[in-house]
């Protein structure tokens, strides 16, 4: 998974998912509808991978301008981080129902402005609309289910949102290319977010607020009317006592750390328990981000075509791939984290990830440096003014190949009999793609025709594969443990946060990056900084698989260290 919460669950609590939820359709109603939003989250992050491709064809100005194209997709991210902001507040003041209700709104409306758009601008205006109800729906749709699902089975529910979230973004990528052909391609890949929005606002109308929200607005009958319909008869009043304690515990620890953002921040900060939390916690969300995972979530099929796969819907064919391994890996982890630890884990990813992009690294540079090479004839004389201006005025326009042609901002028309041999070095204009293509050949502007390709491809799935298991879900896990109780709310926050900014730093700059250092030394940046994140995962981040909070507490009290690192005493077990 990419972003967004998600809350461990074993195999015991996914049967009695099962057998609560078959005698009690109501509670996979609740979960259902309100895990929609985890749909949209993950559809409306993963459809523009696609649709950036033909809105490249549709406006030359996307085309030309990288920052451009980086802003359409990473607008949606600075939304996210103003929405997930402004979330918070209108889930405490007016509850969570409406919150979702607000996120479908925004969905819907993101959608159709998107789908509409006349102009670069009025996309980026409608990515900001989604990014807002992406925001909102992160945090509020499983602290719904959370709130409205018997105790025993609150994990496996939760965990439908983070399954949904990959869902969506599988879908994305399916929707992608079933409108490939279609008339208006972008518009429609953009504009289908807009029918579950609907979906998911009709169901949320006719269901309830969360019982928890509803009892801490002292609507105590109206909390325990929602009890009844989720617990069988005999446990409704144990759970409604329940929810007092946890509230009246929870407005105690307001009252003694401060009302305010700013006040909770400062005790937080000023806490050395939760400030070694927050090294933990805000280190595993920014090595995540900085991994370059959604470089490939959200870039993936224009990597596909720096591997040397000219063809829009080639690239999102094989985009799917990716796609697809990212939602199975979130599940594989669901069974692998509580039998090998949350450390472990993340260790293991980390290393198949740096692995994963040093020989992607390589392998894109071998492609590069491997290119074809330009046929002087052809480049001159294919059309009158059709040459690439810096091939001309080049002092040595025979060492150029296909890569140095790209870097010159021209277009290369590959050879028609092999595209593999010496092509045609041309201007990058709309009537010369076309003319190449009338000549059956293959017009290339992002990557060069490569024997490499498929290597490429496959490496990317074998990072999906070491990533998703990994770090694409331990990071929430752990941040969802490792501190007090009481800092519980505000330290996942300031956490979450730094995914936000660090998935806005990396798909603000992708593209930039691969325009000045190529795309095999941006992968060899990103596997440098996983490297440092690895070594602060070790030094940092504790294990906390199967300790109660008090003893987790207990460990970050005296400081942790790793095994190889720590001054050996008396009856010292830790975790390594």
């Amino acid at each position: 998974m990419v972003e967004g919460g998600v809350t461990k669950a074993d195999k015991t609590e996914f049967t009695e998912c099962w057998k609560t939820t078959w005698k009690t359709p109501y509670i996979m109603k609740l979960a259902l509808s309100a895990g929609f939003g985890g749909l949209l989250f993950g559809y409306d992050t993963g459809v523009i991978s696609g649709a950036l491709l033909y809105i490249r064809d549709e406006f030359p100005e996307v085309d030309r301008k990288t920052w451009l194209q980086e802003t359409i997709v990473s607008t949606a991210v600075a939304g996210a981080i103003i929405g997930a902001a402004f979330g918070g507040w209108i889930n405490d003041r007016f509850g969570r129902k409406l919150s979702i209700l607000v996120a479908d709104v925004l969905f819907f409306v993101g959608a159709i402005v998107m789908a509409f758009a006349p102009a670069p601008w009025m996309i980026i205006i409608g990515r900001i609309f989604v990014g807002l109800g992406v925001g909102m729906a992160s945090m509020t749709a499983p602290l719904y289910i959370s709130e409205a699902s018997p105790a025993r089975i609150r994990g496996a529910l939760v965990s439908t949102n983070g399954l949904l979230i990959t869902g969506g973004q599988f879908l994305s990528y399916l929707i992608n290319l079933a409108f490939t052909h279609a008339p208006g391609t972008w518009r429609w890949m953009l504009g289908v977010a807009g029918i579950p929005a609907v979906v998911q606002f009709v169901l949320m109308l006719s269901l309830p607020e969360s019982p928890r929200w509803l009892y801490r607005q002292n609507k105590v009958e109206e909390a325990r009317y929602i009890l009844e319909r989720i617990y069988p008869a005999d446990e409704v009043e144990d759970e409604l006592n329940a929810l007092k304690e946890s509230v009246e515990a929870e407005k105690a620890d307001e009252q003694s750390i401060g009302d305010s953002l700013l006040e909770k921040v400062r005790g937080a900060l000023s806490n050395a328990v939760v400030r070694r939390g927050l090294y933990a916690g805000v280190t595993v969300q920014v090595a995540q981000q900085f991994s370059g995972i959604n470089t490939v979530m959200y870039y993936s099929p224009m990597i596909v075509q720096f591997a040397g796969f000219a063809s829009n819907k080639t690239a999102m064919a094989l985009s799917l791939i990716t796609s697809g391994l990212n939602a199975v890996g979130s599940i594989i982890s669901m069974t692998l984290v509580d039998r090998y630890g949350r450390r472990r884990l993340m260790i293991v990813s980390m290393f198949g990830i740096i692995t994963c992009l040093v020989v992607l690294s390589i392998v894109l540079f071998q492609a590069a440096s491997h290119s074809p090479k330009i046929n002087q004839f052809e480049s001159t004389h294919f059309a009158i003014n059709a040459t690439c201006p810096s091939y001309l005025s080049a002092p040595n326009p025979v060492s150029w190949n296909c890569m140095s042609c790209l870097k010159a901002e021209c277009g290369f028309c590959a050879n028609g009999a092999n595209e593999y041999s010496p092509g045609a070095c041309l201007a990058l204009t709309t009537d010369l793609k076309a003319s190449c293509r009338e000549q059956h050949r293959t017009w290339f502007k992002d990557g060069c025709p490569s024997r490499f390709g498929f290597l490429a491809v496959s490496l990317l799935g074998l990072y999906i594969i070491s990533y998703s298991p990994g770090m694409g879900t331990v990071p929430w896990i752990v941040n969802s443990e490792i501190y007090p109780l009481r800092y519980r709310g505000i330290g996942g926050g300031m956490a979450a946060v730094a995914n936000w900014v660090s998935n806005l730093i990396v798909s603000e700059t992708f593209l930039t990056l691969t325009k000045a250092l190529g795309s095999a030394g941006t992968f060899l940046l990103f596997a440098a900084v996983c490297v440092i994140g690895l070594i602060c995962i070790y030094w940092f981040v504790p294990e906390t698989k199967g300790l109660p909070f008090e003893e987790v507490e207990e460990m970050l009290k005296v400081g942790y260290k790793p095994k190889a690192f720590r001054t050996k005493s008396k009856g010292d077990t830790g975790n390594a």
